[in-house]
């Protein structure tokens, strides 16, 4: 019987099968040694390795990625974790302009195997500077991977494949997804950087989805089944790089695409995804492509607006048949929606 487990704790067990197999692996970050860790993500490596290889930092973003950076340079292979992807903006620098830049300044000799641990908030009112949704500003640097794991299995695979590469990679998690639980193999493994995953087949309209909308997508094909509509829902999983090749072969089968991003549509990945797919297959298009993701405005904090800026299952329903030109948007109301972004807080995160 397969064996299940929740998100958080594939993460935990991949770091630590990580920092087994590789002695220059180690954690930094704020709250890495809470009892908590981070959402219990951090309490494995922390209880088997202790503070010598996983160990808490000052709030000084700039400061701590510095070190990080400079100690992958030296050989290392620093896990860093930022409880919120929005201190990213702080640290733009030091990834951006060094990490992403210095294996090809030194013509590939310099290697800066950092990897970034980065999560979105939502819910309870965390607002405009603590729940956004960056990936679309840190995966325009080129040198810089960026990955965004919707399940367990993924989450563990993807990170020991960051946590074993070359490059810097900056993994970005939703908040929601440290609860999900799901079949992970206990042994070592690796899930490629660069390729989506085919979450439910389909021949009628491709939706393509990131991180938490990847679960929302899913929901949304089984309304759509329900009306007739066969959805294909590919999990991007990964950023930068983005798996091109395998998008552009569902929607050359579909004729239609979906694009369900956890971010802002302005600017955003799924503008890049939508250019791209548009580039490669506009004359094989049976429809327009659509985005569902964030308004262009700053995220709101009391929980009425909250409930009308976040995209979901409906959104993604009503995009799918507009592409089918049917002109019957119907969907079911989510009734629990407003429970799930005002989940208890436990802290420290």
């Amino acid at each position: 019987m397969a064996r299940v487990i929740a998100y958080s704790d594939a993460l935990g067990e991949a770091t630590v099968q990580a920092m087994e197999r590789d002695p220059s692996v180690f954690v930094m970050g704020v709250g890495v040694d809470d009892p908590g860790g981070i959402f219990g993500s951090t309490r494995a490596p922390y209880l088997r390795f202790g503070d010598a290889r996983v160990f808490d930092t000052p709030i000084s973003e700039p400061s701590i990625t510095g070190m990080a950076i400079g100690a992958a340079a030296s050989g290392m292979r620093p896990l860093m974790v930022h409880a919120r992807n929005d201190f990213l903006l702080l640290v733009l620098d030091q990834l951006a302009n060094h990490a992403a830049k210095w294996s090809y300044m030194a013509g590939g000799r310099l290697k800066t195997p950092i990897v970034v641990r980065a999560i979105i908030g939502r819910g309870w009112g965390q607002a405009a500077q603590h729940s956004q949704s960056l990936q679309a500003v840190v995966a325009h640097f080129p040198g810089l991977q960026v990955i965004m794991p919707s399940t367990p299995y993924d989450a563990k695979g993807m990170l020991l494949s960051a946590l074993s590469g070359d490059w810097p990679v900056v993994c970005i998690e939703h908040r929601w997804s440290y609860g999900i639980t799901g079949e992970v193999p206990e042994g070592y493994y690796t899930v490629p950087i660069g390729e989506a995953r085919v979450a439910r087949p389909g021949r009628d309209v491709t939706i393509v989805a990131i991180s938490q909308m990847v679960n929302e997508a899913m929901k949304a094909a089984t309304v759509l089944a329900a009306q007739g509509v066969e959805a294909e829902v590919i999990d991007l999983r990964s950023i930068r790089p983005w798996d091109v090749e395998g998008v552009c072969a569902s929607v050359r089968r579909t004729g239609r695409l979906v694009i369900a991003d956890t971010g802002w549509t302005t600017f955003g990945v799924s503008a890049e995804i939508s250019a791209r797919v548009s580039e490669t297959l506009f004359r094989e298009l049976k429809a327009p492509v659509k985005r569902v993701g964030l308004p262009a405005v700053p995220t709101p904090c009391a929980p009425v607006l909250e409930r009308a800026y976040y995209p979901g299952a409906d959104d993604v329903v009503r995009a799918a048949l507009a592409t089918m030109e049917t002109g019957d948007a119907a969907v079911a109301s989510d009734s629990d929606a407003a429970a799930r972004l005002h989940k208890p807080f436990h802290g420290p995160f």
